[in-house]
């Protein structure tokens, strides 16, 4: 009796991919040594792929822009120049925070990029306030941004030292470097650009 259930166990085991070998299953594989000719087709034969050499099947793969996309936007932004306005002029002096992460996706053999950014520029400039003209500092601040959504980029503009000027001027003053945003707007479009283009 114990034989027969042993025998019953043995035909009803779990191990299915332990098969005995049949005529119809396929042949065991062999290893095959490479010719010079094989490995000189391999290495010159162009891939179709994107990205990595090792993503030969185009799937997701990520990369890294953050440090070349805050150093180009920082050298663009500085390039801004000044901007002549009724009672003055102003001029962007420094970038003094650029932060974000920007990124290249490589996603089912087709490229994407994108990025999400916070920046404040300084700038400083000298306006025609009531007889006499008067050194001003302040910044822009422009709140999170990222690709593909310049035409709804916002600036904020902040005033330093403003205590002894009217609220008449502060608001003039603030509304001219607002002009900052077409040139601001310009530069991130020729950025999105170049990051379309890496």
């Amino acid at each position: 009796m114990e034989g027969a259930a042993a025998e019953s166990e043995k035909q009803a085991s779990y191990t299915y991919w332990v098969r005995e070998a049949t005529v119809d299953a396929a042949p065991i594989p062999a290893p095959k040594k490479l010719s010079q000719e094989d490995l000189c087709n391999l290495s010159s034969s162009k891939s179709s792929t994107l990205g990595s050499v090792w993503n030969k099947a185009g799937t997701w793969e990520e990369k890294n822009l953050n440090k070349w996309a805050t150093d180009r936007m920082k050298e663009l932004l500085k390039c801004i120049g000044s901007l002549e306005f009724s009672n003055g002029k102003a001029e962007v002096t420094e970038v003094s925070s650029c932060s974000g992460d920007a990124f290249l996706i490589t996603v089912r053999n087709k490229k994407r990029v994108g990025y999400t950014y916070e920046l404040t520029l300084d700038v400083k400039g000298e306006w025609l306030v009531g007889d006499e003209k008067r050194k001003v500092k302040g910044h822009l601040d422009v709140p999170e941004f990222s690709y593909g959504e310049l035409d709804d980029l916002q600036l904020l503009v902040k005033l330093k030292d403003d205590k002894d000027l009217q609220q008449q001027d502060k608001h003039s003053i603030c509304q001219d470097l607002k002009q900052f945003l077409p040139p601001l707007r310009e530069k991130l479009l020729q950025f999105e650009q170049e990051l379309k283009e890496r």
